[in-house]
């Protein structure tokens, strides 16, 4: 028992994250508290050094507390170009938290890239920025950092979630694909060419090189085939560029006024290939965002715009001219299609954000949350009047490239600017939605209606994969699709079920504008359930005698429950499923309106005393024996469990997890089943958390066992076979290394004789 406790006590009172109270690094509520400790007292010189030599590989080494987490030895530099003055107090940092040893991380996280705030009184255009942005595109979440140097405040910093592995991991299926930063070598301006993807500097891929940043482990030919096809074969565009979050990207970019893109000096852009050989484009750097850029609109006034010029920024202004190549825009807008859905994204982004004054109120909410940090930022690069005029006023020097306009400001001008541009209004209205059947069968046909008023063209965009391209057809008016009669403006087209999802978004058009549904597509969409069939929705676990094993919304470790296991790669919706434990009662209990994620865990609570909940079955289940049934919409079982009298404080379960038979198991209480056999074998680890060396305590064990390791998706990643102890030896103690492994959860396996016992092992 008091082993037990210590381990516990020990496991709450660890910092960083394995804290389950923990905020979120990126949370907006919260203004994390990162505190850098060098052991050179001139690290501010020996930054400054760093950045000079232009060698961005080499860090200085030192300690960080984050929120009171400690990692030692990270690598830390200086994180951009512009924003960097040496001598300055006061610079961006860009923080390696595994720089001196692999897999460290806080909360997930490997790296921290913390913005001066220079060019913006506001301290708010990077952070609203990306909070706009995230509802169109991936994109970093965004907050708020006060950074200390050896107990020094430095000031208030922009937190900004780095583009890297983890990232990509959040949006992508594949994380190892070709991966690349648009980042000069050297930044040439205003005629530089920089990260512009033209295809100007040979046929070799070498000749790109300097333009362009790897962040993968190849990819030099992918970026040069992307370029030479992007330059010349723009009929096949969509083939290898995902061109409708690039419309996304030039949309934003432009409504913002964010010209330190890839619109003024191209660059400040990532590029990341999918499973489906197109490149996505990242935007990266929004510190000057609503206009504080205006060095370079990389057209007309390529050397440099006034507020004014800034407010009527004419959005297809590079199909006239540009100072240099930029493919990426004028490739798109020579399709008038593209050009028709680049300012229906614009009219979203203004609508949802800026003509309903959502951003105003997100804006004063987020400069309250940081009013008393910017007060006492010693640092800071404008007065506290300037930080709390500059949402509604232009502040700073007028006439020069230090005059920040008022981002309300700057944003009713470009709404009234906006509002007169030609296709921005005019476009069609689509409504009334529908589909049929609600939840079709594998190979059954689909139909998709809409009405759509003031539109001479619509179009169906479908896939039945999460990682698969929208497929587009054409749909019709004519009385033969299920649109009703001919010529009422209602619109329909078929399409065959296939899979376990059918994913949807609806274009139409006119001779002067077009509009989505949802609005948001494709990054948002219309999604249709078909009906869930054997195997995707499982029944994986059964806890019917329940002794403090696991607690449950109730406050108790004493109610029984159910666990459910989506195999499939897409999330499906429970609504209109049911449970039972009575096959003449199929609807015994239905779902209400809940969705389980893919390949996740899903627990119901088995209780008959009325309590209220949504995910509670209402009837018990017994200890003895009894029988549990899953049933999809159409009322056909897909699942079931017939069990006999069941041991106390273990559950029947699935093993393999979510395909095979069901067999005795210590409770996996939402977690992966592992291993299929009562335990009998004891042994006890420590510390637990680890971080190097962990320890296992055998008890009377005379036969050779097994140690096997293994992560949280289940794979082997250590095994060793150890010679039994005399009975003379009641206990042994071995231990192993695991330095070399990342942080995260594991479970230790010991099998003697086979007979299995496993533990949970947190190595931080």
């Amino acid at each position: 028992m008091k082993i037990r406790f210590l381990v516990i006590l020990f496991f709450f009172l660890l910092p960083g994250q394995y804290s389950f109270s923990q905020t979120d690094l990126y949370d907006i509520n919260n203004i994390s508290e990162i505190r850098i400790s060098f052991t050179q007292k001139n690290w501010s010189h020996l930054l400054d050094s760093l950045f000079q030599s232009g060698n961005g590989k080499q860090m200085l080494t030192g300690d960080i507390l984050i929120n009171g987490s400690e990692i030692k030895n990270v690598g830390v530099r200086y994180k951009g170009f512009s924003s960097v003055n040496i001598g300055s107090r006061k610079n961006p940092l860009n923080i390696d938290l595994q720089y001196s040893r692999a897999n460290r991380n806080y909360q997930g996280y490997k790296h921290l890239k913390l913005g001066n705030v220079i060019y913006d009184p506001s301290f708010l255009r990077e952070v609203l920025s990306y909070e706009v942005l995230r509802k169109y595109m991936p994109a970093s979440l965004a907050n708020y950092a006060n950074v200390y140097v050896n107990d020094t405040l430095l000031g208030l910093y922009t937190n900004i979630e780095s583009v890297s592995t983890p990232f990509i991991e959040k949006y992508f299926t594949e994380k190892d694909n070709t991966f690349i930063k648009g980042e000069p070598e050297h930044l040439e301006y205003p005629f530089g060419e920089n990260s512009n993807l033209a295809y100007t500097h040979g046929s070799d891929s070498a000749g790109y090189i300097p333009f362009y940043e790897l962040e993968s482990t190849y990819g030099w030919s992918d970026l040069f085939s992307f370029i030479h096809k992007l330059n010349k074969e723009p009929e096949s565009i969509e083939t290898f560029l995902n061109t409708d979050r690039t419309l996304w990207m030039h949309a934003f970019n432009y409504v913002l006024l964010n010209l330190d893109s890839y619109i003024g000096y191209s660059q400040n852009y990532y590029l990341y290939k999918d499973n489906n050989d197109r490149f996505n484009p990242i935007i990266w750097d929004m510190n000057m965002s609503f206009a504080s850029f205006r060095h370079s609109d990389g057209s007309y006034h390529f050397t440099g715009l006034t507020i004014d010029q800034m407010k009527t920024l004419d959005p297809f202004e590079m199909m006239q001219f540009t100072v240099s190549p930029r493919p990426l825009i004028t490739q798109l807008f020579s399709n008038s299609t593209y050009r028709k859905s680049y300012l229906a994204h614009m009219r979203t982004i203004l609508n949802e954000n800026f003509r309903n004054e959502g951003y105003y109120s997100r804006a004063i909410a987020i400069r309250e949350k940081i009013d008393s940090a910017v007060r006492n930022d010693p640092n800071k690069f404008y007065s506290y009047d300037d930080f709390r005029n500059n949402l509604d006023t232009t502040t700073g020097e007028s006439g020069s490239a230090d005059e920040f306009p008022g981002i309300r400001e700057i944003m009713e001008a470009r709404i009234a600017y906006l509002d007169t541009y030609p296709g921005f209004h005019g476009e069609p209205s689509i409504s009334a939605i529908t589909h049929n059947p609600e939840h079709p069968s594998s190979g059954e046909q689909t139909w998709i209606t809409a009405k759509v008023t003031g539109g001479s063209k619509v179009i169906l965009a479908y896939r039945l994969s999460s990682d698969d391209v929208f497929h587009k057809v054409d749909m019709k008016d004519d009385g033969s699709n299920n649109d009703g009669a001919p010529g009422d403006s209602v619109y329909g087209t078929g399409i065959l079920c296939s899979g376990c999802t059918i994913q949807y978004f609806i274009y139409a058009e006119n001779d002067s504008a077009a509009a989505f549904s949802p609005e948001r597509a494709e990054y948002e969409y219309y999604i249709i359930q078909p009906l869930v069939e054997r195997n995707w929705l499982v029944i994986n676990e059964v806890m019917t005698s329940n002794r403090n094993v696991s607690a449950s919304a109730y406050n108790s470790a004493d109610f029984n429950w159910i666990e459910l296991y989506n195999n499939n790669t897409e999330k499906i919706s429970l609504k209109g499923l049911s449970l039972t434990d009575d096959e003449k009662n199929i609807t015994k209990w239905s779902f209400p309106d809940t969705v389980i994620k893919p390949k996740s865990f899903l627990i119901v609570w088995a209780i008959n005393n009325g309590s209220e909940t949504s995910l509670n079955s209402g009837f018990n289940l017994s200890s003895l024996s009894g029988q549990l049934y899953l049933a999809n919409t159409r009322r056909i079982i897909i699942d079931s469990i017939n069990y006999g009298q069941q041991v106390s404080g273990k559950t029947i379960g699935r093993y393999p997890n979510g395909l095979g038979s069901f067999t005795y198991m210590m409770p996996s209480f939402s977690v992966r089943n592992f291993f299929g056999t009562t335990p009998e074998t004891a042994f006890i680890l420590y510390p637990n958390p680890v971080k190097d060396k962990i320890f296992i305590e055998f008890k009377n064990l005379n036969s050779a066992f097994t140690i096997r390791l293994f992560n949280s998706l289940g794979q082997s990643v250590y095994s060793e076979q150890i010679a039994g102890t005399d009975l003379t030896t009641p206990v042994t103690t071995t231990s192993l290394d695991i330095s070399g492994l990342g942080a995260g959860l594991y479970y230790l396996q010991l099998n003697c004789n086979g007979a299995v016992s496993s533990r949970k092992l947190i190595i931080d």
